[in-house]
């Protein structure tokens, strides 16, 4: 499958792009970005071209990979949907619902594979342990708490400005609800605050009855570092784990689950667990939780 990779940065270089060109069923074929300079750099560190139209790049390919910003990938994956390529997303998948059903819409219309990369859900101890999670069921309430700090200088991600302005809600956020949504359920209801140090709280609601709480931020104090994700219920008290920390070998189960799905189009076989529509649905939920903080109220989720 031919390739095009939209975005130039390091999770595009070290992770995507190492990926694809590692990938023996993948033909990178260009790179697009908004700096024509890093475009140029970047293809020729990956062995490929840069191309200073995004358009062109789509034209030219059969997928799309996209490192970049949410509300620049949302506009350029609906094009490519459009244009009928396949789309291997990065999270989350837009800055508000709207622009996440925009995408959806154009999935649906054209039947091309989607495939949203959720790091953790693309390792195998994690899909286990969701996997067993949902067979033992019972589940009352969970928490999961994200304590990081990317903002120190030289780090690779310190200069990233739709972090700075989002924060631990819109990027660690979808990776909390990846693993809480397939176990209880999609979610009804948001509450949440903003706390010290940039930390959403978020208290959510699920359709099952469950209630999540999560605690997230990009901007903990380096001696404050915190990762943890637990279930509470029937069967105890269950930790899920982490993930290996391996995002290239993550992404290129990631190619393997899309080539899969655009191998079999419109055979009415099951969506993929992480396609544009799980995507949606955790937009649903952040925009929620963002309106809850500006207005300081409980906010139902579209």
């Amino acid at each position: 499958m031919r390739f095009g990779l939209f975005g130039t940065g390091y999770w595009a270089e070290q992770t995507q792009g190492a990926a694809l060109v590692a990938h023996p069923e993948a033909e990178l074929v260009g790179v697009w970005g908004r700096d024509p300079a890093k475009a140029a750099a970047l293809a020729s560190r990956l062995g490929t071209r840069p191309y200073a139209d995004a358009d062109a790049l789509i034209a030219d390919v059969d997928a799309i990979a996209v490192a970049l910003p949410p509300d620049v990938q949302a506009p350029i994956a609906e094009r490519a949907a459009r244009a009928g390529r396949h789309l291997l997303l990065d999270k989350p998948l837009a800055l508000s619902t709207a622009d996440a059903d925009r995408v959806v819409d154009a999935v649906a219309e054209t039947g091309v594979a989607s495939v949203v990369f959720f790091t953790g859900r693309f390792d195998p101890d994690v899909t286990q342990s969701l996997e067993q999670a949902c067979a033992a069921g019972g589940w009352s309430s969970a928490r999961v708490t994200m304590y990081a700090s990317i903002f120190a200088q030289g780090g690779p991600y310190s200069e990233s400005a739709w972090r700075k302005v989002h924060g631990g809600l819109w990027d660690i956020g979808p990776h909390a609800l990846s693993r809480l949504l397939p176990v209880l359920g999609p979610v009804t209801e948001v509450t949440s605050l903003a706390g010290a140090h940039a930390t959403s709280h978020v208290l959510a609601r699920h359709e099952s009855g469950a209630v999540s709480v999560l605690m997230l931020t990009l901007d903990a104090p380096p001696t404050a570092l915190l990762f943890e994700y637990q279930l509470h219920g029937e069967a105890g008290v269950l930790d899920l784990p982490g993930g290996s920390g391996d995002p290239v070998a993550a992404f290129g189960r990631a190619i393997d689950e899309l080539l899969a799905q655009a191998r079999h189009p419109g055979e009415g076989g099951p969506a993929h667990p992480c396609d544009v529509r799980f995507a949606r649905e955790v937009v649903s939920v952040l925009e929620a939780a963002q309106l809850s903080q500006q207005e300081g109220r409980t906010v139902a989720v579209r």
